[in-house]
Protein backbone atom coordinates (compact mmCIF):
# COMPACT_ATOMS: atom_id res chain seq x y z
CA UNK A 1 0.00 0.00 0.00
CA UNK A 2 1.39 3.34 -1.10
CA UNK A 3 2.39 5.69 1.92
CA UNK A 4 2.01 10.15 1.69
CA UNK A 5 1.82 12.41 4.22
CA UNK A 6 -1.20 14.50 4.76
CA UNK A 7 -2.13 17.83 6.49
CA UNK A 8 -5.47 17.75 8.84
CA UNK A 9 -7.82 20.11 7.70
CA UNK A 10 -10.72 20.11 10.01
CA UNK A 11 -12.71 18.08 12.55
CA UNK A 12 -16.09 16.65 12.16
CA UNK A 13 -18.59 16.27 15.03
CA UNK A 14 -18.46 12.99 14.02
CA UNK A 15 -14.76 12.22 14.79
CA UNK A 16 -13.80 11.65 11.57
CA UNK A 17 -11.14 14.33 10.00
CA UNK A 18 -10.48 15.51 6.44
CA UNK A 19 -6.83 16.24 5.18
CA UNK A 20 -5.53 17.30 1.86
CA UNK A 21 -1.95 16.10 0.95
CA UNK A 22 1.38 18.02 2.52
CA UNK A 23 2.05 21.14 1.26
CA UNK A 24 -0.61 21.04 -1.91
CA UNK A 25 -4.47 21.16 -2.93
CA UNK A 26 -4.88 17.18 -4.46
CA UNK A 27 -5.58 14.82 -3.21
CA UNK A 28 -7.87 15.33 -0.61
CA UNK A 29 -10.00 13.11 1.98
CA UNK A 30 -11.56 12.29 4.78
CA UNK A 31 -9.72 9.51 7.48
CA UNK A 32 -11.78 7.57 10.54
CA UNK A 33 -10.90 9.15 13.90
CA UNK A 34 -10.49 5.73 15.22
CA UNK A 35 -6.63 5.51 13.50
CA UNK A 36 -5.19 8.45 15.29
CA UNK A 37 -3.27 7.66 18.61
CA UNK A 38 -2.49 10.58 20.66
CA UNK A 39 -3.93 14.41 20.63
CA UNK A 40 -3.75 16.00 17.53
CA UNK A 41 -4.94 19.53 15.99
CA UNK A 42 -5.50 21.17 12.45
CA UNK A 43 -2.14 21.77 10.74
CA UNK A 44 -0.56 18.36 12.20
CA UNK A 45 1.39 16.23 9.40
CA UNK A 46 1.18 12.81 9.51
CA UNK A 47 2.45 9.75 7.67
CA UNK A 48 -0.63 7.24 6.54
CA UNK A 49 -1.11 4.11 4.67
CA UNK A 50 -3.74 4.73 1.87
CA UNK A 51 -5.27 2.51 -0.73
CA UNK A 52 -6.00 4.46 -4.36
CA UNK A 53 -9.54 4.00 -6.03
CA UNK A 54 -11.12 5.25 -9.02
CA UNK A 55 -13.28 7.62 -6.91
CA UNK A 56 -10.21 8.51 -4.84
CA UNK A 57 -8.09 7.59 -1.42
CA UNK A 58 -8.59 5.89 1.73
CA UNK A 59 -6.44 5.98 4.81
CA UNK A 60 -6.21 2.43 6.24
CA UNK A 61 -3.56 3.39 8.65
CA UNK A 62 -1.75 6.39 10.35
CA UNK A 63 2.41 5.49 10.76
CA UNK A 64 4.19 6.99 13.47
CA UNK A 65 6.64 9.85 12.93
CA UNK A 66 9.77 9.88 11.94
CA UNK A 67 12.46 10.41 14.70
CA UNK A 68 14.42 14.07 13.33
CA UNK A 69 17.95 14.60 15.20
CA UNK A 70 18.30 18.42 15.99
CA UNK A 71 22.34 17.69 15.99
CA UNK A 72 24.38 15.07 14.65
CA UNK A 73 25.47 12.20 16.76
CA UNK A 74 29.20 12.76 17.76
CA UNK A 75 31.46 10.46 19.61
CA UNK A 76 33.57 10.96 22.24
CA UNK A 77 37.39 9.71 22.30
CA UNK A 78 38.70 9.42 25.41
CA UNK A 79 42.31 9.58 26.42
CA UNK A 80 43.33 6.57 28.79
CA UNK A 81 46.52 8.69 29.87
CA UNK A 82 48.84 5.24 29.35
CA UNK A 83 50.72 4.10 26.00
CA UNK A 84 50.12 0.55 25.00
CA UNK A 85 52.11 -1.20 22.19
CA UNK A 86 49.43 -2.31 19.07
CA UNK A 87 50.15 -5.84 19.36
CA UNK A 88 50.75 -7.52 22.53
CA UNK A 89 51.18 -10.79 24.35
CA UNK A 90 50.65 -12.95 26.96
CA UNK A 91 52.18 -16.50 27.45
CA UNK A 92 49.25 -18.44 29.83
CA UNK A 93 50.78 -21.02 31.85
CA UNK A 94 50.09 -24.56 31.31
CA UNK A 95 50.77 -28.31 32.56
CA UNK A 96 53.23 -30.27 30.58
CA UNK A 97 53.12 -34.07 30.24
CA UNK A 98 56.42 -35.02 31.95
CA UNK A 99 58.21 -38.11 32.41
CA UNK A 100 59.79 -36.71 35.80
CA UNK A 101 57.54 -36.12 38.90
CA UNK A 102 58.54 -32.39 40.80
CA UNK A 103 61.19 -34.58 42.87
CA UNK A 104 63.50 -35.61 39.59
CA UNK A 105 61.96 -39.37 40.02
CA UNK A 106 60.60 -40.65 36.89
CA UNK A 107 57.15 -41.88 36.58
CA UNK A 108 56.40 -45.58 35.49
CA UNK A 109 55.30 -45.93 31.75
CA UNK A 110 52.98 -48.47 31.09
CA UNK A 111 52.60 -51.67 32.63
CA UNK A 112 55.97 -50.43 34.70
CA UNK A 113 55.92 -50.81 38.14
CA UNK A 114 56.91 -48.24 40.26
CA UNK A 115 59.46 -48.01 43.14
CA UNK A 116 56.86 -48.78 45.62
CA UNK A 117 56.00 -51.93 43.59
CA UNK A 118 52.21 -50.85 43.30
CA UNK A 119 51.18 -50.54 39.22
CA UNK A 120 48.98 -47.65 37.62
CA UNK A 121 45.71 -49.91 37.57
CA UNK A 122 46.34 -51.03 41.49
CA UNK A 123 46.67 -47.32 42.42
CA UNK A 124 44.14 -46.26 40.46
CA UNK A 125 41.43 -48.29 42.38
CA UNK A 126 42.26 -46.40 45.36
CA UNK A 127 39.48 -43.91 46.13
CA UNK A 128 40.30 -40.13 45.71
CA UNK A 129 39.58 -38.41 49.34
CA UNK A 130 36.52 -37.28 49.40
CA UNK A 131 34.60 -39.46 47.41
CA UNK A 132 33.09 -41.77 49.84
CA UNK A 133 29.74 -40.49 50.37
CA UNK A 134 28.65 -39.03 53.93
CA UNK A 135 33.03 -37.97 54.27
CA UNK A 136 32.43 -34.52 55.87
CA UNK A 137 34.58 -31.45 55.32
CA UNK A 138 36.69 -29.07 57.77
CA UNK A 139 33.55 -27.16 58.40
CA UNK A 140 31.59 -30.53 59.38
CA UNK A 141 29.22 -30.38 56.60
CA UNK A 142 28.71 -33.17 53.54
CA UNK A 143 28.35 -32.45 50.29
CA UNK A 144 24.59 -33.06 50.14
CA UNK A 145 24.14 -30.53 52.83
CA UNK A 146 26.09 -27.47 51.08
CA UNK A 147 24.60 -28.39 47.77
CA UNK A 148 21.35 -27.85 49.95
CA UNK A 149 21.91 -24.57 51.26
CA UNK A 150 20.00 -21.49 48.95
CA UNK A 151 22.39 -18.58 47.82
CA UNK A 152 22.00 -15.42 49.47
CA UNK A 153 20.36 -13.13 46.87
CA UNK A 154 22.11 -10.18 45.76
CA UNK A 155 21.42 -6.27 45.92
CA UNK A 156 23.21 -3.75 44.10
CA UNK A 157 27.03 -3.98 44.14
CA UNK A 158 27.14 -7.37 45.06
CA UNK A 159 25.98 -7.07 48.80
CA UNK A 160 22.82 -8.92 50.05
CA UNK A 161 19.70 -7.58 50.62
CA UNK A 162 19.72 -8.22 53.70
CA UNK A 163 23.17 -6.44 54.47
CA UNK A 164 21.83 -3.41 53.28
CA UNK A 165 18.50 -3.38 54.99
CA UNK A 166 16.69 -1.95 51.90
CA UNK A 167 14.09 -3.19 49.47
CA UNK A 168 13.10 -1.27 46.41
CA UNK A 169 10.19 -1.90 44.71
CA UNK A 170 11.00 -3.62 41.39
CA UNK A 171 10.68 -2.18 37.63
CA UNK A 172 8.29 -3.86 35.99
CA UNK A 173 9.27 -5.94 32.53
CA UNK A 174 8.81 -4.18 29.71
CA UNK A 175 5.99 -4.02 28.40
CA UNK A 176 6.36 -7.07 24.99
CA UNK A 177 5.39 -4.94 21.64
CA UNK A 178 2.36 -6.06 20.00
CA UNK A 179 2.87 -8.29 16.81
CA UNK A 180 2.02 -7.01 13.49
CA UNK A 181 -0.22 -8.51 10.91
CA UNK A 182 1.51 -11.55 9.01
CA UNK A 183 -1.42 -12.27 6.45
CA UNK A 184 -1.17 -15.64 4.34
CA UNK A 185 -1.51 -14.74 0.50
CA UNK A 186 -4.07 -17.72 -0.28
CA UNK A 187 -7.22 -15.88 -1.30
CA UNK A 188 -4.45 -13.26 -3.17
CA UNK A 189 -2.99 -16.12 -5.27
CA UNK A 190 -6.39 -17.87 -5.99
CA UNK A 191 -7.13 -14.44 -7.44
CA UNK A 192 -4.01 -14.11 -9.33
CA UNK A 193 -4.08 -17.80 -10.79
CA UNK A 194 -8.17 -17.11 -11.60
CA UNK A 195 -6.82 -14.41 -14.02
CA UNK A 196 -5.74 -14.96 -17.84
CA UNK A 197 -2.40 -15.83 -18.31
CA UNK A 198 -1.38 -12.28 -19.75
CA UNK A 199 -3.45 -10.71 -16.95
CA UNK A 200 -1.30 -12.44 -14.23
CA UNK A 201 1.66 -9.75 -14.53
CA UNK A 202 -0.74 -7.00 -14.29
CA UNK A 203 -2.48 -8.28 -11.33
CA UNK A 204 0.93 -8.71 -9.55
CA UNK A 205 1.99 -4.97 -10.26
CA UNK A 206 -1.64 -4.14 -8.94
CA UNK A 207 -1.64 -5.65 -5.68
CA UNK A 208 1.83 -4.51 -4.90
CA UNK A 209 1.55 -0.83 -6.14
CA UNK A 210 -2.13 -0.28 -6.80
CA UNK A 211 -2.70 2.02 -9.98
CA UNK A 212 0.43 4.31 -9.50
CA UNK A 213 2.42 1.11 -9.65
CA UNK A 214 1.23 0.45 -12.79
CA UNK A 215 1.42 3.23 -14.40
CA UNK A 216 5.30 4.16 -13.18
CA UNK A 217 5.76 0.12 -14.67
CA UNK A 218 4.34 1.24 -18.08
CA UNK A 219 5.94 4.58 -17.73
CA UNK A 220 9.71 2.57 -17.27
CA UNK A 221 9.00 -0.12 -20.46
CA UNK A 222 8.14 2.95 -22.59
CA UNK A 223 11.27 4.73 -21.35
CA UNK A 224 13.16 1.64 -22.43
CA UNK A 225 11.27 1.38 -25.44
CA UNK A 226 11.87 4.30 -27.15
CA UNK A 227 15.33 3.78 -26.46
CA UNK A 228 15.71 0.87 -28.69
CA UNK A 229 13.68 1.92 -31.32
CA UNK A 230 10.77 -0.30 -30.30
CA UNK A 231 6.91 0.83 -30.20
CA UNK A 232 5.58 1.91 -27.04
CA UNK A 233 2.86 -0.16 -24.50
CA UNK A 234 -0.81 1.33 -25.13
CA UNK A 235 -0.78 3.01 -20.96
CA UNK A 236 -4.41 4.04 -21.53
CA UNK A 237 -5.70 0.51 -22.53
CA UNK A 238 -3.24 -1.46 -19.48
CA UNK A 239 -4.87 1.79 -17.02
CA UNK A 240 -8.24 0.64 -18.14
CA UNK A 241 -7.73 -2.75 -17.52
CA UNK A 242 -6.18 -2.37 -14.02
CA UNK A 243 -9.23 0.07 -12.72
CA UNK A 244 -11.65 -3.07 -13.76
CA UNK A 245 -9.32 -5.68 -12.29
CA UNK A 246 -8.28 -3.89 -8.72
CA UNK A 247 -11.07 -4.16 -6.80
CA UNK A 248 -11.64 -7.84 -7.34
CA UNK A 249 -7.83 -8.32 -6.49
CA UNK A 250 -8.07 -5.59 -3.50
CA UNK A 251 -10.77 -7.78 -1.96
CA UNK A 252 -8.51 -11.16 -2.16
CA UNK A 253 -6.00 -9.49 -0.58
CA UNK A 254 -8.34 -7.78 2.17
CA UNK A 255 -10.07 -11.54 2.83
CA UNK A 256 -6.51 -12.50 3.26
CA UNK A 257 -5.65 -10.05 5.57
CA UNK A 258 -9.20 -10.16 7.87
CA UNK A 259 -8.33 -13.72 8.09
CA UNK A 260 -5.28 -13.35 10.19
CA UNK A 261 -6.61 -10.08 12.01
CA UNK A 262 -9.35 -12.96 12.83
CA UNK A 263 -6.91 -15.57 14.30
CA UNK A 264 -4.80 -12.60 15.73
CA UNK A 265 -7.67 -10.74 17.54
CA UNK A 266 -6.12 -11.02 20.72
CA UNK A 267 -2.50 -9.92 20.53
CA UNK A 268 -2.10 -8.31 16.98
CA UNK A 269 -1.24 -4.61 16.89
CA UNK A 270 -4.21 -2.57 16.97
CA UNK A 271 -3.52 -0.03 14.11
CA UNK A 272 -3.63 -3.51 11.90
CA UNK A 273 -6.61 -4.56 13.32
CA UNK A 274 -7.95 -0.95 12.46
CA UNK A 275 -6.71 -0.10 9.29
CA UNK A 276 -8.32 -4.32 8.43
CA UNK A 277 -11.78 -3.26 10.13
CA UNK A 278 -11.75 0.33 7.84
CA UNK A 279 -10.99 -1.00 4.62
CA UNK A 280 -13.60 -3.72 4.97
CA UNK A 281 -16.48 -0.78 4.09
CA UNK A 282 -15.43 -1.06 0.33
CA UNK A 283 -13.58 -4.74 0.41
CA UNK A 284 -15.94 -7.05 1.36
CA UNK A 285 -18.09 -7.51 -1.45
CA UNK A 286 -20.07 -10.80 -0.36
CA UNK A 287 -22.05 -11.71 2.77
CA UNK A 288 -19.13 -14.20 4.10
CA UNK A 289 -16.98 -11.06 3.93
CA UNK A 290 -19.61 -9.28 5.58
CA UNK A 291 -19.84 -11.33 8.11
CA UNK A 292 -16.17 -11.56 8.86
CA UNK A 293 -16.36 -7.81 8.87
CA UNK A 294 -19.16 -7.89 11.23
CA UNK A 295 -17.24 -10.08 13.87
CA UNK A 296 -14.00 -8.00 13.44
CA UNK A 297 -15.80 -4.83 14.52
CA UNK A 298 -17.13 -6.68 17.49
CA UNK A 299 -13.68 -8.40 18.58
CA UNK A 300 -11.57 -4.88 17.90
CA UNK A 301 -14.43 -3.28 20.14
CA UNK A 302 -14.27 -6.01 23.13
CA UNK A 303 -10.25 -5.47 22.86
CA UNK A 304 -9.79 -2.33 22.94
CA UNK A 305 -12.31 -1.80 25.64
CA UNK A 306 -10.06 -4.51 27.45
CA UNK A 307 -6.80 -2.40 26.28
CA UNK A 308 -8.41 1.08 28.12
CA UNK A 309 -8.98 -0.40 31.12
CA UNK A 310 -5.92 -1.98 31.48
CA UNK A 311 -4.21 1.54 30.71
CA UNK A 312 -6.03 2.83 33.18
CA UNK A 313 -4.81 0.69 35.82
CA UNK A 314 -1.06 0.79 34.75
CA UNK A 315 -1.45 4.63 34.71
CA UNK A 316 -2.89 4.65 38.21
CA UNK A 317 -0.08 2.36 39.38
CA UNK A 318 2.37 4.26 38.43
CA UNK A 319 0.71 7.18 39.80
CA UNK A 320 1.00 5.32 42.67
CA UNK A 321 4.27 4.46 42.93
CA UNK A 322 5.60 8.34 42.07
CA UNK A 323 6.64 8.23 38.68
CA UNK A 324 5.18 10.88 37.32
CA UNK A 325 6.96 11.01 33.98
CA UNK A 326 6.39 7.45 33.00
CA UNK A 327 2.74 8.41 33.68
CA UNK A 328 2.40 11.23 31.70
CA UNK A 329 4.04 9.38 28.69
CA UNK A 330 1.51 6.51 29.18
CA UNK A 331 -1.49 9.04 29.28
CA UNK A 332 -0.19 9.91 25.76
CA UNK A 333 -1.40 6.61 24.25
CA UNK A 334 -4.70 5.66 24.72
CA UNK A 335 -5.24 2.50 22.75
CA UNK A 336 -9.45 3.47 22.56
CA UNK A 337 -9.29 7.31 20.61
CA UNK A 338 -11.13 9.86 21.75
CA UNK A 339 -12.41 8.22 25.31
CA UNK A 340 -12.20 10.39 27.77
CA UNK A 341 -10.12 9.84 31.06
CA UNK A 342 -11.60 9.91 34.45
CA UNK A 343 -11.58 13.29 36.20
CA UNK A 344 -10.44 11.85 39.02
CA UNK A 345 -7.24 10.14 37.34
CA UNK A 346 -6.86 13.78 35.45
CA UNK A 347 -6.86 15.56 38.64
CA UNK A 348 -4.12 12.75 40.06
CA UNK A 349 -2.08 13.56 37.03
CA UNK A 350 -2.14 17.17 37.63
CA UNK A 351 -1.52 17.00 41.02
CA UNK A 352 1.75 15.41 40.38
CA UNK A 353 2.67 17.27 37.21
CA UNK A 354 2.66 20.47 39.42
CA UNK A 355 4.20 18.99 42.72
CA UNK A 356 7.52 18.09 40.22
CA UNK A 357 7.54 21.51 38.72
CA UNK A 358 9.02 23.71 41.75
CA UNK A 359 11.90 26.17 41.98
CA UNK A 360 14.06 23.13 43.38
CA UNK A 361 13.89 20.73 40.39
CA UNK A 362 16.83 20.74 38.06
CA UNK A 363 16.57 22.14 34.81
CA UNK A 364 17.22 18.95 33.22
CA UNK A 365 14.45 17.33 35.15
CA UNK A 366 11.94 20.47 34.96
CA UNK A 367 12.84 19.70 30.75
CA UNK A 368 11.71 16.50 30.64
CA UNK A 369 8.23 16.60 32.72
CA UNK A 370 7.09 20.03 30.73
CA UNK A 371 7.63 17.46 27.48
CA UNK A 372 5.75 14.62 29.52
CA UNK A 373 3.11 17.17 30.21
CA UNK A 374 2.53 18.73 26.37
CA UNK A 375 1.61 15.37 25.17
CA UNK A 376 -0.49 14.26 27.46
CA UNK A 377 -4.61 15.12 28.35
CA UNK A 378 -3.47 17.74 31.18
CA UNK A 379 -1.07 20.20 28.87
CA UNK A 380 -3.38 23.34 29.38
CA UNK A 381 -4.27 22.14 33.20
CA UNK A 382 -0.89 22.13 34.85
CA UNK A 383 0.18 25.06 36.42
CA UNK A 384 3.64 25.03 37.97
CA UNK A 385 4.54 25.03 41.40
CA UNK A 386 7.63 27.10 40.88
CA UNK A 387 9.93 28.08 38.05
CA UNK A 388 13.85 27.65 38.15
CA UNK A 389 15.38 30.70 39.73
CA UNK A 390 17.96 31.12 36.36
CA UNK A 391 16.37 29.43 33.51
CA UNK A 392 18.82 28.02 31.02
CA UNK A 393 18.78 29.01 27.25
CA UNK A 394 17.78 25.36 26.43
CA UNK A 395 14.88 24.96 28.56
CA UNK A 396 13.44 28.41 27.61
CA UNK A 397 13.72 27.57 24.33
CA UNK A 398 11.81 24.48 24.85
CA UNK A 399 8.99 26.72 26.35
CA UNK A 400 8.96 28.33 23.21
CA UNK A 401 8.51 25.71 21.63
CA UNK A 402 5.95 23.85 23.43
CA UNK A 403 4.21 27.31 24.32
CA UNK A 404 0.68 26.28 22.57
CA UNK A 405 0.70 23.09 24.10
CA UNK A 406 1.13 24.40 27.80
CA UNK A 407 -0.08 28.17 27.94
CA UNK A 408 -0.58 28.75 31.37
CA UNK A 409 3.48 26.83 31.81
CA UNK A 410 4.53 29.24 29.15
CA UNK A 411 2.39 32.53 30.51
CA UNK A 412 4.17 31.40 33.72
CA UNK A 413 7.76 32.02 31.89
CA UNK A 414 6.40 35.40 30.27
CA UNK A 415 6.27 33.56 26.88
CA UNK A 416 3.69 33.91 24.57
CA UNK A 417 2.14 31.26 22.94
CA UNK A 418 3.48 31.43 19.71
CA UNK A 419 2.78 28.10 16.58
CA UNK A 420 5.85 26.68 15.40
CA UNK A 421 7.14 27.14 12.17
CA UNK A 422 6.62 24.04 10.01
CA UNK A 423 9.39 22.25 9.33
CA UNK A 424 8.60 21.35 5.55
CA UNK A 425 8.24 23.80 3.34
CA UNK A 426 4.92 24.49 1.31
CA UNK A 427 4.81 24.60 -2.19
CA UNK A 428 1.82 26.92 -3.75
CA UNK A 429 -0.12 24.40 -6.33
CA UNK A 430 -1.18 25.76 -9.54
CA UNK A 431 -1.50 29.19 -10.50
Amino acid sequence: MPRIEIELTSAREDGSWTWRAAGAREPRGSLDGALLEGPVAVGDVLRVEVDQYLDGMTVTAVLPARDVRSSPVLLELLDRGDEEPEVTTRLVGGRRRRDNDHEGERRPRRGERSRDGKGRKERAERKPRGEGRGERSRDGKGRKERAERKPRGKGRGGRSQESTGRRGPADPPARPRAPRLRPRRVHRKAAIDALPAEQRLIGRILLDGGIPGLRSEVDRQNEATRGAGEPEIPAEILLTLGERLLPRLHAADWRDRAEAAEAGLAEVDLRDLRSVVVAAESAARDEEARALADRLRVGLAERVQREHEAWLAEISHVLGEGRVVRALRLSSHPPKAGAPMPRDLLDRLTEAATAGMTADTGQDRWGTILDAVANSPVHQRVVPAGLPPEPGEELLALVRRLSMRVPAIAAAFGVDPTPTRSRRRRTRAGP
